[in-house]
């Protein structure tokens, strides 16, 4: 029973329930709860707590959890992950048809069985042979034991043998960190940091990490978890010796299959034709060296040849293999299964023979049948009907609805024969054709969502042969979403192989888009954008790539690069008479100031912005400065002026038709709207704007105005539409998977049980908002949060458990939430007969909120004449 192992556990620790509670934040009545077995499903954030109060680690850690899951019959409320989010099941596809390595699966379950902490096993292949069926095993062990690994499965190709672009760590952590809740402005730029908080991220979570196809053991080590209940599989040529040296990995090498394991595979694929000649299946297995890859590509043509007896197929291959003098004297088997590809190929028709050739071309990790007829030059339906061939043939495999990739051996030896049978000029024409559907439709896709973003001054993109209907946001957000890895590989491909332009190109069509938060793509994108354009002497795309590194830094948090990259670019425009571009790295360095909170620095950059854009006839450039100025007033405390900012930028929004911006606008006058107390007001302008944001459909909005919606209505006292309002915005949050939105909605719900008499929900809401808030590192939020928990444990008459939160607060945050901390500091110690100190933070709290010119001024006036009362 998890009750009685939380009492057992803070009994060996010699501590009250009143001081787990304070060490804890988790209230005493639910540690009370928990031990008298009232509560049947503890939540994952009160058990995390609790296993770290009790300092336990590795195998203890690992039972207590389980205890709390066998108690629940299910994983906790909030469990894996904390945050709502489902667990993360990234595995390939189980394999179809898998036989034999039965020692390497018991023993692999052994491993697992005996893990007391993280585990990591490399399963390799004997002389690097390729397509053993490493990544096989892997996925198919993987799915046996899955549900022993209750916070999910991480799965990435490493790409260890691409000769263009392996995978790197920074790129797969940065990955790997989002699937796990943390957004982009919080996944840290420095690769040790990065595998930090990836380390932190996973600690305590029992989850599988499949590493598929390494090259390196520095290309592993920084995605291993640190202690815990964790196993990771890696699969590679090498042996990858340092893993198991260093880090204690355990090595499980694979050989050919057995001969009998082999014909049952071809039996089990090309069915009992098999049987009918067991000397010519045997012949056949060790044509293709015992690889299952090379098998599943054989038996795909025997199967496509239903009428071909086996023996003739045996026949055929080996006069093949020895026509193309493909198998030297040593048997190397990596020349059989490349005379089993060639053998394939022969058969297939000339479309989708010269497809096959021209995917390897493709520098990203998948692709689709658009990216494909780019390749060739056709229409998208010849392009579909070559996929399908090539898929039922095994020479490329599905990774999702209408996307595919390739075997890194098959990639290869399409390579080698495009290199072969294809001219430089058609390879160069296919790349060339390639690149421009990429930045054709990233383009298009971009201007539907921001249609006034940053103009490509280097006229249209080229026309492509077939492309995506994009016209509506939802469909083009959707593409850019599932290409960005693509859209990587295309930059940083094009940047080094004789395509700068595109590069540069690319990097300016996907500004907007990796503002919304893909900062570390960002920051890859725009990297080699910059280094394209200092190469080919292009001072305007070096400007514009400079604005784009500046403001991505900005959206990190990383103020100083920031201001750097900022003032090349602000050089560069200016040298070039290019004012539009000036007014937007002048605009950017006021958000620096701002966030460096140099206020009238930051004001004297808009108004300088505000002259550049208004000369320009800019009104969207001059809408979007005016809202940033009203920001700015806004941190100041000047509340009238953040108005008239925003008034006058929701006027130059809707002159333009710019909805969103429109949106945005009405948003930022309700929330200077709830700091003057003008609810009904502010009511208003969010319900507005969640209309216009449900209209364009644009969901982060959507969950921002309801937010705001919520606050505005607990302001006036309609607690219930107030918490209807957050309940529908944490379950979009969810369904976003956006952990920032997500706390914010968990702490406005938080706020609300509060004032409804329900604070023990209250605290476990506000709880579960901190956890979230402290991962990503806002202080704001950390600070609200922490008032939410005090103000729930005022309401709980546990006066004394607020103390510590609202002390914290005054150490760190920003004024309007010090002034909220005064406040409930009062309310405590009036509670506890201190009338002195109440007065005290009282009068604090008076002083902040008069001078921040706050309508909750008046409610501590009242609480002082209350108190004078007494």
């Amino acid at each position: 029973m998890f009750g009685a192992q939380v009492r057992a556990h803070r009994q060996r620790r010699g501590m009250t329930q009143e001081e787990l509670a304070a060490r804890t934040g988790v209230s005493a009545r639910s540690i009370r709860n928990l031990e008298a077995g009232r509560i049947d499903h503890p939540r994952a954030s009160t058990v995390r707590l609790l296993a770290d109060a009790f300092a336990l680690h590795g195998a203890d850690r690992d039972r207590f959890f389980r205890s709390a899951l066998d108690d629940a019959g299910q994983q906790p409320a909030d469990e894996a992950p904390a945050r709502g989010r489902p667990a993360p099941a990234q595995l390939p596809a189980d394999v179809a048809g898998f036989v034999g390595r039965t020692d390497h699966l018991r023993h692999l379950t052994k491993l697992l069985d005996n893990a007391d902490r993280s585990a990591t096993v490399v399963i390799s292949a004997v002389a690097g042979t390729a397509g053993v069926g490493k990544t096989a095993l892997a996925v198919h062990w993987a799915h046996q034991t899955r549900d022993r690994f209750p916070d999910g499965q991480l799965y990435v190709n490493l790409r260890g043998y691409d000769p263009d672009r392996p995978a790197s760590p920074d790129d797969v952590l940065a990955r790997f960190l989002d699937t796990l809740g943390v957004t982009g402005p919080d996944i840290p730029a420095d690769l040790d940091e990065r595998s930090a908080r990836y380390r932190t991220e996973i600690a305590g979570r029992r989850m599988l990490i499949v590493l598929d196809n390494a090259a390196t053991v520095e290309q592993v080590r920084p995605l291993l978890p640190g202690t815990g209940p964790s196993m990771v599989l890696v699969t590679s040529r090498d042996s990858l010796a340092g893993l198991v040296a260093v880090h204690g990995a355990q090595r499980l090498t694979l050989d050919l299959l057995p001969p009998d394991d082999a014909v049952t595979l071809l039996r089990r694929l090309i069915g009992h034709r098999i049987d009918a000649d067991p000397t010519a299946a045997a012949t056949l297995a060790a044509q293709c060296a015992l690889l299952p890859l090379a098998l599943r590509v054989a038996a795909e043509l025997a199967v496509a040849r239903p009428t071909t007896p086996v023996t003739e197929l045996a026949d055929e291959l080996a006069d093949h293999q020895q026509r193309l003098d493909l198998l030297d004297a040593d048997g190397d088997p990596r020349a059989a299964v490349t005379a089993v590809f060639s053998w394939s190929i022969r058969h297939l028709p000339p479309d989708a023979a010269r497809t096959f050739r021209l995917l390897g071309l493709h520098p990203g990790p998948d692709f689709d049948a658009y990216s494909a007829a780019a390749l060739t030059g056709t229409g998208l339906v010849p392009a579909r009907h070559a996929l399908d061939r090539l898929t039922r043939a095994h020479l490329v495999h599905p990774t999702s609805p209408g996307r595919y990739a390739m075997h890194d051996l098959l990639r290869a030896y399409a390579t080698s024969l495009a290199n072969a049978e294809d001219p430089e000029t058609g390879r160069r024409a296919a790349s060339t054709r390639l690149f421009d559907y990429y930045l054709a439709t990233a383009t298009a896709a971009a201007h539907v969502l921001h249609p006034a973003g940053a103009q490509d001054q280097s006229g249209p993109p080229p026309p492509v042969a077939a492309a995506p209907d994009l016209t509506d946001p939802e469909t083009a957000q959707r593409w850019l979403d599932a290409e960005r890895p693509c859209l990587v590989a295309a930059v940083t491909h094009t940047a080094v192989h004789g395509l700068p332009t595109h590069a540069v190109r690319l990097s300016m069509a996907l500004y907007e888009h990796l503002e919304g938060g893909h900062y570390i793509d960002a920051l890859t994108i725009h990297g080699h954008a910059r280094d394209a354009a200092r190469q080919t002497g292009d001072p305007a795309g070096q400007a514009h790539t400079l604005l784009a590194l500046g403001t991505t830094n900005l959206g990190l948090g990383r103020t100083d690069p920031a201001g750097e990259y900022l003032a090349q670019a602000l050089t560069l425009f200016q040298r070039a008479g290019d004012r539009i571009g000036e007014a937007r790295v002048v605009l950017n360095l006021g958000r620096v100031d701002d966030h460096r909170g140099r206020h009238q620095v930051a004001i004297g950059h808009h108004e300088r912005a505000l002259i550049l854009y208004r000369q320009l006839g800019d009104a969207i450039g001059e809408a979007r400065v005016l809202t940033s100025l009203g920001n700015v007033e806004e941190h100041r405390g000047r509340y009238e002026a953040a108005t008239n900012h925003h008034r006058q930028a929701l006027t130059l929004f809707r002159q333009a038709g710019h909805t969103t911006g429109e949106a945005m606008s009405l948003m930022n006058l309700g929330v200077v709207e709830d700091f003057r107390g003008l609810y009904q007001a502010a009511a208003e302008h969010h319900g507005q704007a969640l209309a216009l944001f449900r209209q364009t459909g644009y969901p982060r909005g959507e969950a921002m105005a309801l937010h705001n919606l919520g606050i505005a209505e607990m302001r006036r006292g309609r607690y219930q539409a107030s918490a209807e309002h957050h309940e529908q915005e944490l379950a979009l949050c969810r369904q976003l998977a956006w952990p920032r939105g997500e706390a914010w909605a968990l702490d406005g719900l938080g706020s609300v049980h509060t004032r409804l008499g329900r604070p023990d929900r209250a605290a476990d809401l506000h709880q579960q908002a901190l956890a979230l808030f402290q991962k990503s590192g806002e202080r704001d939020g950390e600070a609200r949060a922490l008032n939410g928990l005090a103000e729930a444990a005022i309401a709980a008459g546990r006066p004394t458990d607020a103390l510590p939160h609202l002390t914290t607060v005054l150490r760190t945050a920003p004024r309007d939430q010090r002034a909220r901390a005064h406040a409930g500091l009062g309310h405590a110690h009036r509670a506890l007969g201190d009338t002195a100190l109440a007065r005290h933070h009282y009068d604090q709290a008076l002083t902040l909120y008069t001078d921040l010119g706050s309508p909750h001024a008046a409610d501590v006036r009242a609480d002082l004449t209350a108190l004078d009362d007494r």
